[in-house]
């Protein structure tokens, strides 16, 4: 596993530049050490976060808007103050239906999103 050493301790979001991402898709990356990861990414209205999987344990917090979610063929709506955990290795994704933003938390650091 490489090493990226840390973020600084204090971020401002506002000093941070959006990185587009996919379609109607952008992140901004909040927060790191090789342990964990912080990540807000904003979606449009229709922006699709595909189907993947990964080897990371994921937490995701619904700050706003509305997503259906998928993890391992099930699918549910959560709106703003819902939350969802991904298991390392399930087949997940998002469909955003009201456009808003999800705060997501890795563990490891997404080594990809740093490259």
């Amino acid at each position: 596993m490489k090493t990226f050493g840390a973020s600084k301790e204090f971020i401002k979001g506002e000093d941070l530049d959006w990185e587009v991402v996919g379609e109607g898709l952008k992140r901004k990356i909040m927060g790191y050490d090789d342990k964990i990861m912080l990540v807000k990414v904003h979606f449009e209205v229709g922006a699709v976060g595909q189907m993947h999987e990964h080897y990371h344990s994921q937490v995701t917090y619904v700050e706003s808007g509305s997503f259906d979610v998928t993890i391992d063929g099930n699918t549910q709506t959560l709106k703003g103050g819902d939350s969802f955990y991904i298991p390392p290795h399930a087949m997940h994704g998002a469909i955003c239906t009201e456009a808003g933003v999800l705060i997501d938390v890795f563990s490891p650091i997404r080594e990809d999103f740093m490259e």
